[in-house]
């Protein structure tokens, strides 16, 4: 099976550093095939026989070893990234006028539900549930009066990490490379 490995939290501003390099070989150490990185945020793609669930301890322990950090690690297959993919409207990119953010989310907190908890703001923001992720666009002349910037600090942004809609389909491309 193919995977990528989702960290959050590693990398940014100066804080949790993770040397990619490094960890990509820590990984191929400890059984995973064909390991490889995509750019210094976390994203870690390896093939490996065994579950989401044996793959995500092992990169989490790797991590904590070698680096003496407790990093959330997000596990998710090539058919769970190709069906968020998908959901992402073709229309809908990070660029200068527009920002898109797929907030992948931990089982405990994957539900259609979550979309209703969420504090948007109408006519600011707009937001879809696929399995697994939200997907978040915002037009960038208004993305400071957006409601989800409240959502830093609570239970639910602890248990999503987040990558731009161009990323998420870089995630997929990487996934599906032979």
């Amino acid at each position: 099976m193919r995977y990528v490995a989702l960290l959050r939290g590693i990398n940014v501003g100066g804080n949790n550093k993770v040397s990619m390099a490094q960890l990509k070989g820590t990984l191929a150490a400890d059984g995973l095939d064909d390991v490889s990185t995509y750019i210094n945020s976390g994203n870690i793609f390896f093939g490996s026989e065994r579950s989401a669930a044996e793959v995500e301890r092992v990169v989490h322990d790797a991590i904590s070893r070698e680096f003496g950090l407790d990093i959330k690690v997000l596990i998710k297959d090539l058919p769970a990234i190709r069906s968020i993919a998908a959901a992402i409207p073709d229309e809908w990119r990070n660029d200068a006028d527009m920002k898109c953010d797929i907030m992948y989310l931990w089982d405990s907190h994957a539900s259609p539900d979550i979309v209703d908890s969420l504090p948007v703001r109408e006519g600011i923001d707009e937001v879809r549930y696929t399995t697994g992720a939200i997907i978040w666009k915002v037009d960038k002349a208004v993305a400071t009066r957006s409601g989800l910037g409240k959502l830093v600090g609570t239970d639910l942004y602890a248990h999503m990490t987040v990558r731009n809609a161009n990323t998420a389909r870089v995630l997929l491309q990487r996934l599906e490379m032979p």
